[in-house]
Order: structure tokens, then C-alpha cells, then sequence
């Protein structure tokens, strides 16, 4: 039986190949990081795992086997400490995914790689990925580093979700229900949980953006579910599912077209 490599999947390559490819001013890594945590009674733990990995894996199938843009085996479990209320949840410490991050993109740099886009499922480790990146950066300033997450800039998000999800949709509600949905069905259970947090934050403060608590999931919910998963259905995941593979296949064509940014 003839084996055919998958020729995006750096893991899958030989070093010669590797190397070859090190070598183009635009080669390229990709890293999806997720997330192995509670994710309501209806939602498997590995959920932003998986939409990471589901829809980078989609772009690639959009790209020229040729390109120098490589993906490395998405990260499945990382930081996600305010979930530990909940059995199932696995964390990382921050120390440990820092170190990680600058290890691997240490040895990236090392083998000529150019850039390295940290692409991030889990909402709780944005600030960590930030952080790590720019630890990287000065640890092997040779290689650029991205650091990206899933949802974010992704326009049309506001034409498809409710006003209500926009807000307060933090965790397992209508977005990564209905997408979920679209990828994986089959993993879906049937409670649709409703724990929209309302007259519990003072005005001008937020769970989230410009003036953030260090929140955990149970200090406002009992199932997991920060939002309303009631109304998610196939129809929306599937055009979240485009809307998403779009975004991400134009802003990596758009670098792959240059040689942005030049550190040498």
C-alpha cells in the first residue's frame, strides 16, 4: 500500500525537505493552538481543538501544494484555567506553553523559517500567545511571529450572530454551538443551555475588553455555557464555517504574497 504524505503537514515531511523549504525568504509555519476544556453538557471538551484544526485545515486545501507555508499537529491542550470548576478540563501553566512556544519557534528559527503564526481557538490564552510571542521575538529574533485568534477580525460575524451573542457570547453559546454543528454533528449532544449573565456587571466593566475582570466560569454559570445556545442550528455553523475559512485563507494569502515583515 502506497503511502501519500499530506504536503502541507510539516510532520509528515522528510528533512530534506524541510530544509529545501526553509530556505524561501516567505516560508512559513503555522501552529493552531485549542483548548481541552469544559465546554457545556452539549459541546465536547477538544471544541476549540477542533474548530482551530477543522478550518486551518480547510485553508489549506485552498493553497498550492508548492506554497512554503506549513502546518504543525495543532496544540490540543493549553491554558484554561478558569474552566478547572468543571471535570474534563486540562490546563497547562503559562510557564510551560511560554516555554514551548519559544523552544519550537527557537528551532524554526534555527532551521531557517521565516515566520511563525500562532493560530488560537481558545479565547483564554489570547493574552498568553501575545505574550509568548513576544518572548519569542526576543529570544530568536530572526523569526516573525503572529500571534492570531480564530474569531477575531472576522468581518461579517455581526451580520450572521444576534445582537445578544455579539455581547455576551462568551463560551459554548450559539456561535460555537452552530458551528460545531456544521464540523462535527455527531459530538453534539441535545441540552441547549441559557445562561446570558445580565445586571451582574457594573457599567463600564465587562467579562471581557476594555475593562476586563480575571473572571472563572462557575463564579456566573452552572452549566458551563456562558451565552444562549438556544436557536443554534447546521445552517448557521455552515456559514460561520465559510465566513471563517474566507477570512483566514485571504489574510495568509495576503502574507505569503510578500516577504512582510523582513528581519534581517
Amino acid at each position: 500500500m502506497n503511502f501519500k504524505p499530506i504536503p502541507n503537514k510539516f510532520e509528515y515531511l522528510n528533512w530534506q525537505e524541510i530544509e529545501s523549504i526553509a530556505k524561501d525568504k516567505r516560508s512559513t509555519v503555522i501552529w493552531p493552538f485549542g483548548a481541552v476544556e469544559q465546554h457545556g453538557p452539549h459541546l465536547p471538551l477538544a471544541t476549540d481543538s477542533i474548530f482551530v484544526d477543522e478550518i486551518i485545515s480547510e485553508v489549506f486545501k485552498l493553497f498550492s501544494s508548492d506554497i512554503p507555508l506549513k502546518k504543525l499537529p495543532t496544540q490540543y491542550i493549553g491554558f484554561s484555567p478558569e474552566h478547572k470548576g468543571f471535570a474534563g478540563t486540562i490546563s497547562l501553566s503559562s510557564n510551560l506553553i511560554t516555554s514551548m512556544i519559544k523552544e519550537v519557534g527557537g528551532q524554526l528559527s534555527e532551521m531557517g523559517f521565516k515566520r511563525l503564526i500562532l493560530i488560537n481557538g481558545h479565547g483564554g490564552q489570547i493574552s498568553l500567545l501575545n505574550t509568548a510571542a513576544r518572548e519569542l521575538r526576543s529570544f530568536a529574533p530572526g523569526i516573525a511571529v503572529f500571534p492570531c485568534f480564530l474569531w477575531s477580525g472576522v468581518n461579517g460575524l455581526s451580520e450572521l450572530l444576534t445582537k445578544t451573542e455579539m455581547e455576551d457570547g462568551l463560551h459554548a453559546s450559539l456561535a460555537e454551538t452552530s458551528l460545531m454543528l456544521a464540523l462535527k454533528p455527531e459530538l453534539v449532544g441535545d441540552e441547549r443551555p441559557n445562561e446570558v449573565i445580565k445586571g451582574q456587571i457594573p457599567e463600564g466593566w465587562s467579562l471581557e475588553g476594555n475593562a476586563p475582570t480575571a473572571w472563572l466560569t462557575d463564579d456566573f454559570s452552572k452549566s458551563g455555557v456562558i451565552g444562549d445556545s438556544r436557536g443554534a442550528n447546521e445552517s448557521l455553523g455552515k456559514n460561520l464555517k465559510e465566513l471563517l475559512i474566507n477570512h483566514w485563507f485571504k489574510l495568509i494569502m495576503n502574507l505569503m504574497q510578500s516577504d512582510w515583515p523582513n528581519n534581517s
